[in-house]
């Protein structure tokens, strides 16, 4: 089963730390065999509340999405923003 990352940014405070964050989390992520299916981009809020970036990153399993998250790199990457960023992240595993 493949495993996602669904980010929902809730604010941004910075967002020249949240490009530094974007620039090396790619990486990290990409070399964790992660895909990106939703980037930001145009959205609309139709129910609930307005949330000012998505983010949906797709990895081969559910245990690879889990070590990108815990890998140094990817934690290095998220030290970055984590101070002006308030984002819910959940990892789930695909059907």
């Amino acid at each position: 089963m493949k495993g996602y990352w669904i980010a929902i940014y809730k604010k941004i405070e910075s967002q020249e730390n949240l490009g530094d964050y974007g620039k090396k989390a790619t990486q990290a992520i990409i070399d964790h065999g992660g895909k990106p299916l939703v980037r930001g981009g145009k959205y609309k809020t139709l129910e609930g509340n307005n949330i000012p970036r998505t983010v949906i990153w797709e990895f081969p399993s559910y245990d690879a999405a889990i070590n990108c998250y815990h890998s140094k790199e990817y934690q290095e990457a998220w030290a970055l923003a984590k101070s002006t960023t308030t984002r819910d992240l959940e990892i789930v595993e695909g059907v």
